[in-house]
């Protein structure tokens, strides 16, 4: 039975104290040395002011305030007296719990709602079941709670803006799934399940998907979400052993495990293909568990939301969990990908186990990266060679890893391209790290999750791969083309335009070889990569010069191509660019292409006549074919040329000019 203080009206709380106007009746939620027996006039304005006008409503229910000894308070020891003070509370009508505060019951309250609780155990009808919002994405169907997207607020957490992140991992995914099949891959923080599923319900046959979650109204709610799917579900939890299938779902489909575990318990007892862990937050408490058992060329891909300490706006608790110093750089989000490397490469590596870096990817809400394990010591001691400190000028922000060797240099910042250290005062630069100093990209794997991107119509991830390609190829866009000789089609199984030249009309990897052809394959991508690839990028704009309009980026990296260096745009920074230049000369070409900015009449000493300035931005504007017709009428009065250009655009007005 319910509570005494629970009611629906005033009248049934005054039914209790038995009402006489000749009698003196206690108040029914107070003890009698706090509130003595009084006439019923008077009991009334008590139960009307003191318990009712203060209680908490739900579901057409009451909670009023009791004062009855149910919550004793710590008691309080007074010379050789013992006083037990019982506490002013309030009774939860869905869960019996006893709550002191009106400001907390409400929120106490407001939980039970997010959580989806709002029958009561204590009322005889039942409250109906508030319907889930169900989301569709990529084909699959997901119930989901109130508040799905604060996961303070929910227990099966949801965030639609994390589609991108979905859809690389499943890209990841179905190109492991084309190496070897079946694969046995883990969703190890499953939620609401959308991610197996997607898994599961697109790849099929290729992959056994086990979900994993360790609270119950998740499990609960990706069972469900199952069935939704027309899936199979079988359930495994720690406690029982036994499996029990819970849905009988079509007979062509597959069968999904779901788990009630915790993520590390459940990667130390079995072994996986491929594992994802998306915590919320760090990872690092997990991939000592994840490298354990993962399989030789499994995949482990795990994404990152702890972005203030990635990104140094919380430098103490990067400091603590991954065990670098950092500061704020304007290549913050590669930085912040160099750290979760270096973390996983140091769990591997106490595994016996390293890793090669299929793609690592930085924006605003998560940083992921996908490597491929390979079990030997000697793997891990080439990974572990990988990790390496950082030297970043705090003055100029040139930025160079710092030389192998166990020798101390007496001035270590010597090493920078940047002359700073010698001709500023003081301490001009900094240490930062340890960092993962390889390669962030395997240019193949990226061509076949792209080409996985456009088979299954992912039209979020295509663009982001195609910037992954040309950024691990360091070349720009407009060279990059999904054609190749025939040799690298062999090597890397890329795709090659058909002959009607359509951008969406791809030809399927190339075919297993022989093992004598695999190992050509690996001597020709070891001499490619020879030249390193350029590590870090620079803002164009952090280094634009004061009084002078800087050329547009796409020309500017024609300009740096031309000048014999590598090149590319990149994906962590709009407006960056990816090159092997140094600093200094990086500086001088982009000086060199500026044009000086005016405001009205000439300045002293120009570098460039009025007239030539307005002829260079018309020849410009001529070359991106927006430019008609172009006439130089000259001004009677002051006698300087000023140009008219019709353009396209706007008639009109160039009309009426």
């Amino acid at each position: 039975e319910k509570h005494i203080s629970i009611q629906r009206h005033l009248a049934d709380l005054e039914k209790l104290a038995n009402l006489k106007e000749d009698e003196k009746k206690p108040c029914p939620l107070c003890p009698e040395e706090k509130f003595k027996a009084c006439y019923s006039h008077k009991l009334h304005r008590h139960l009307q002011n003191l318990h009712w006008k203060v209680s908490v409503e739900f579901e057409g229910y009451r909670m009023c305030i009791c004062h009855l000894p149910c919550h004793p308070v710590k008691p309080n020891l007074v010379g050789d007296q013992t006083f037990a003070k019982m506490g002013a509370h309030y009774h939860c009508i869905i869960c019996s719990a006893t709550i002191t505060r009106r400001t907390d019951m409400i929120g106490h309250i407001n939980r039970h709602v997010n959580k989806g609780e709002t029958e009561s155990r204590f009322i005889t009808v039942p409250a109906p079941k508030s319907s889930h919002e169900v989301l569709k994405e990529l084909s699959t169907d997901v119930q989901v709670l109130p508040n799905y997207s604060t996961p303070q607020k929910t227990d099966s957490y949801f965030n639609p803006k994390m589609k991108l992140n979905r859809q690389l991992i499943f890209c990841a995914l179905a190109v492991l799934a084309e190496e070897r099949k079946p694969i046995e891959c883990l969703d190890a923080f499953g939620a609401t399940g959308i991610m197996g599923l997607q898994w599961a319900k697109h790849l099929r046959s290729s992959v056994k998907v086990t979900i994993n979650d360790c609270n119950e109204n998740s499990v609960t709610m990706i069972q469900e979400n199952c069935h939704l799917n027309k899936m199979k579900v079988k359930l495994n939890t720690k406690e029982d052993d036994n499996d029990e299938a819970l849905g009988d779902g079509e007979e062509n489909a597959d069968t999904i495990e779901v788990t009630k575990m915790d993520a590390n318990v459940i990667m130390h007892l079995r072994s996986f293909d491929f594992i994802h862990l998306d915590p919320y937050g760090t990872s690092v408490n997990y991939l000592d568990s994840a490298f354990r058992n993962v399989r030789n060329l499994g995949i482990v891909s795990l994404t990152s939301t702890d972005t203030s300490s990635l990104y140094a706006k919380a430098q103490h608790v990067a400091l603590r969990h991954y065990g670098c110093n950092i500061v704020r750089t304007e290549y913050y989000k590669e930085l912040a990908a160099r750290i979760v490397i270096a973390a996983v490469t140091r769990a591997a590596a106490r595994c016996n186990k390293g890793i090669e870096v299929l793609i690592a990817v930085a924006l605003e809400h998560f940083v992921l990266v996908v490597v491929r394990v390979l079990r030997g010591p000697s793997p891990a001691d080439n990974s572990a060679k990988k990790i390496r400190y950082l030297i970043h000028c705090q003055w100029c922000e040139e930025r160079i890893f710092q030389k192998e060797g166990n020798m101390l240099e007496e001035n270590p910042y010597q090493q920078l391209p940047c002359d700073c250290h010698g001709s500023m005062p003081g301490k001009t630069a900094v240490v930062l790290g340890p960092l993962w100093s390889g390669a962030l990209f395997n240019t193949g794997f990226l061509r076949r999750m792209l080409f996985e991107a456009v088979q299954y119509g992912l039209d979020e991830a295509q663009p982001l791969l195609k910037t992954l390609v040309c950024e691990a190829e360091c070349t720009t866009s407009k060279h990059f083309t999904t054609h190749c000789d025939e040799n690298k089609q062999e090597e890397c199984g890329v795709y090659i335009k058909t002959p009607n030249n359509s951008a969406e009309s791809y030809l399927v990897p190339g075919k297993r070889k022989s093992d004598e052809v695999i190992r050509n394959a690996a001597k020709r991508q070891k001499a490619e990569n020879s030249a390193e690839h350029p590590a870090f990028y620079y803002n164009i704009h952090r280094h634009s010069i004061k009084g002078m309009n800087m050329p547009k980026l796409n020309k500017f990296l024609c300009y740096l191509s031309e000048a014999g260096y590598r090149v590319s745009r990149t994906h962590f920074d709009p407006m960056g660019v990816r090159t092997n230049v140094p600093l200094a000369q990086f500086k001088t070409i982009l000086m060199k292409y500026s044009t000086p900015t005016y405001t009205g009449g000439q300045a002293e000493g120009p570098l460039h006549r009025a007239e030539d300035v307005q002829a260079g931005e018309q020849a410009e504007a001529a070359a991106d074919g927006k430019v008609e017709d172009a006439e130089f009428p000259k001004d009677d009065k002051s006698g300087v040329a000023t140009a008219a250009v019709v353009t396209k655009d706007c008639p009109a007005r160039c009309a009426a000019d």
